[in-house]
């Protein structure tokens, strides 16, 4: 959705998830979390889950096929046009990163890294896992943490942040670190408790619903106070109950033997990256800026980003963890970079298990293109970048080019015999991110349309049992 106002500004719906879903597997209907029935679907999903369940037989089958969590979500969204741009795993630490199918062409230099912060940095049950890329030229950074527990260790979780923001880096010219990004969101269980208030105090506050009386008193609001790493992020206001620590499958804090004070330990923040320089006369001529700061001054004023928050929120409905889930809903206001995508492309002729094949594609911009890049074969409602029929390498296949249209060669031997709509997508391996799609055509049952019902039926026949029969 595009409103014009002095430049013209495209509003995209960001939905954000952090959940600490304490080891549990996903529940079965995951629709409230995700406002699967809104009437206004969003154009990101960002889910961050923390103590993902990472015993060694568990660990070592994720890192072939897909957790439970991904793929419960993958599942849900492909139907819906979403795919799986990027996801990290570090033990139990995920995060994942879903677009809607029409802006992945827009998403590039996708990167994702992690920092671990437990057990003197030696162990991955705590730190910090990040995606960044940039969304239509607009640089963006994702960070989900898991940091230190226990109400004395405040000073402690800053120390953690600090550390995971200076630590963690890309090999990007535009934002090497987190703080160059144009946003960065951070969120996760950070763990930060309500301090001085008795347990009868902060129950009362809550079963009347005067969450305010309790923010004073909110380790990471009073942190923000003093510590300058934390006071150019945003938070919206804390208008839930804290989400955390309720008795599993209840609606009840704790009441074990440590009876544990309930907090707002599951956060979402957001920090826009603070202006070069006040775009005034006097510093019409940017005098002592250097050009990185130039640059950003620039970027900042021709192609502005604006973000505000529509919901922060827990949904108390899911009870399969000692925390609550808390969503938050933003609106990005930005200015386009760039309209069009890297490549065009198209199936020639008609896709079949029975011919040879042609992808024809235009470069329409220059790109970093290699040998590894790729065109892969996907099913419409393709679920992530991997979940491809067949695919074909770019440079190794090429039969013909000039400077606008090259020729990529497809043997009948690489197409599976299996009908229904399809797109190419055009991978490129130096950003990391498709950046082309096709428009969907039929694969099969085109080359099948001319037959009737019974030679159709014989065909399939002939193509699973092969040619001995």
């Amino acid at each position: 959705m595009c409103t014009v106002f002095n430049f013209l500004f495209c509003a995209h719906r960001l939905h954000m998830v952090t959940w600490n879903v304490a080891t549990a597997d996903p529940p079965d209907d995951v629709t409230t979390l995700l406002h699967l029935n809104s009437p206004k679907n969003p154009d990101l999903y960002v889910i961050g889950l923390q103590e993902v369940y990472s015993g060694p037989l568990r660990f070592v089958s994720d890192a072939v096929f897909d957790d439970p969590w991904s793929y419960l979500l993958m599942s849900l969204l492909a139907p819906q046009k979403y795919i799986k741009v990027s996801s990290i795993r570090m033990q139990g630490l995920l995060l994942l990163f879903f677009s809607k199918l029409e802006h992945v062409p827009f998403i590039r230099d996708v990167q994702a890294t992690y920092t671990r912060t437990g057990l003197f940095g030696y162990w991955g049950n705590k730190g910090g896992v990040s995606i960044r890329l940039s969304f239509y030229g607009h640089t963006l950074c994702f960070l989900n943490c898991h940091l230190a527990a226990h109400m004395k260790y405040a000073s402690e979780r800053v120390d953690e942040f600090e550390y995971i923001m200076d630590t963690q880096s890309f090999d990007c010219k535009r934002a090497p670190t987190i703080v160059d990004h144009r946003l960065v969101f951070w969120f996760g269980d950070l763990n930060f408790r309500i301090q001085d208030h008795g347990m009868h105090f902060v129950r009362i506050c809550i079963d009347k619903q005067n969450y305010s009386l309790l923010w004073s008193k909110d380790q990471l609001i009073m942190m923000k106070q003093k510590e300058q790493v934390l006071q150019e992020f945003e938070e919206g206001p804390l208008d839930f109950q804290p989400t955390y620590k309720f008795d599993r499958n209840s609606e009840s804090y704790d009441t074990s033997a440590k009876k544990r004070k309930p907090a707002w330990t599951d956060r979402i923040l957001w920090r826009l990256r603070p202006k070069a320089l006040p775009p005034d006369e006097e510093n019409e001529n940017k005098v002592g800026l250097d050009a990185k700061k130039l640059k950003q001054l620039e970027e900042d004023m021709e192609y502005p980003l604006k973000i505000r928050q529509d919901v922060y929120t827990s949904i108390m409905e899911y009870s399969i963890s000692d925390h609550k889930p808390v969503i938050g809903i933003f609106t990005l206001e930005l200015r386009k970079m760039y309209e069009t995508p890297l490549v065009r492309l198209r199936a020639e002729g008609d896709w079949s298990a029975d011919i040879d094949a042609m992808v024809v594609y235009s470069p329409l911009q220059p790109f970093p293109s290699s040998t590894w890049d790729w065109i892969g074969l996907y099913k419409v409602g393709f679920s992530s970048v991997s979940d491809y029929i067949t695919y074909t390498w770019v440079k190794d296949d090429e039969v013909a080019f000039n400077e606008e249209v090259i020729q990529v060669y497809v043997s009948k031997e690489e197409i599976p015999v299996q009908g229904g709509d399809c797109v190419l997508c055009y991978y490129c391996n130096a950003l990391k991110c498709i950046i082309g799609i096709s428009e969907p055509f039929q694969d099969f049952l085109q080359y099948c349309s001319h037959v009737d019902e019974s030679q159709h039926q014989c065909y399939l026949l002939i193509c699973l049992l092969g040619p001995g029969i």
